[in-house]
C-alpha cells in the first residue's frame, strides 16, 4: 500500500481521535462529570484498538472500531442536544454528573474571553469552584461543549468511512491469498 492510503489515513484519524478524546478527557475531569468521563474512556480504548487493528493488518478489531465510532456520533449528538436545550433536556440538570456533584462544566466558568466574578470579602460561605458561571464570555459554554462534540462527530463519521474501507480491503487482500 501507497503512502496516502486509507490504512495511513485511518491511522491519522484514530491519532487526532485519540489527542482530541485526551483534550475532552481533561476537561470532563475538570469538569466532575461522570458519565462524559466515562464514554470518552471507552472511546479511547475503542480507538487504540482501531489503531492497533489498522496496523496490525485486523480487520476484527477495525470492524469493533466502526461499531463503536457509530455509538460515538450518536453519544455526541446526545451531548449537543443537553447542552442546547434540545427536547427537553437541561444543560442544569445533574445528569452528566451522576447527582455526585454540584459541578458543570468546566467551561461554564473558564470559557474563552470569561471573568469570573469574586465574591466580596467577608463572612459568607465559599460558593464552590464550578457554581460560579463566568461572565463576560466570548462563548458560552454550551456553544463550546456543542463544539467539542460536532468535532468528534466529524471526524468519527470521516474515521467510520475510513474504517469500512480499509476492512474491505484487507479482507479482499485476504480473499485474493486465500484463492491462490
Amino acid at each position: 500500500m501507497g503512502c496516502c492510503s486509507g490504512r495511513c489515513t485511518l491511522i491519522v484519524l484514530c491519532t487526532f481521535q485519540l489527542v482530541t478524546a485526551l483534550e475532552r478527557q481533561v476537561f470532563d475531569f475538570l469538569g466532575y462529570q461522570w458519565a462524559p468521563i466515562l464514554a470518552t474512556f471507552t472511546h479511547i480504548v475503542m480507538v487504540i484498538l482501531g489503531l492497533f487493528g489498522t496496523i496490525q493488518y485486523r480487520p476484527r478489531y477495525i470492524v469493533l472500531y466502526a461499531v463503536w465510532a457509530a455509538i460515538w456520533v450518536t453519544w455526541n449528538i446526545f451531548i449537543i442536544c443537553f447542552y442546547l436545550e434540545v427536547g427537553g433536556l437541561s444543560k442544569d440538570s445533574e445528569l452528566l454528573t451522576f447527582n455526585l456533584s454540584r459541578h458543570r462544566s468546566w467551561w461554564r466558568e473558564h470559557g474563552p474571553g470569561c471573568q469570573r466574578e469574586e465574591p466580596v470579602a467577608g463572612f459568607q460561605p465559599s460558593r464552590g469552584q464550578a457554581l460560579v458561571p463566568g461572565v463576560s464570555c466570548v462563548l458560552e459554554h454550551s456553544y463550546v461543549e456543542a463544539l467539542h462534540s460536532a468535532l468528534q462527530i466529524l471526524v468519527a463519521l470521516v474515521a467510520f468511512i475510513y474504517a469500512c474501507y480499509v476492512v474491505s480491503v484487507f479482507t479482499e487482500e485476504e480473499d485474493s491469498c486465500l484463492r491462490k
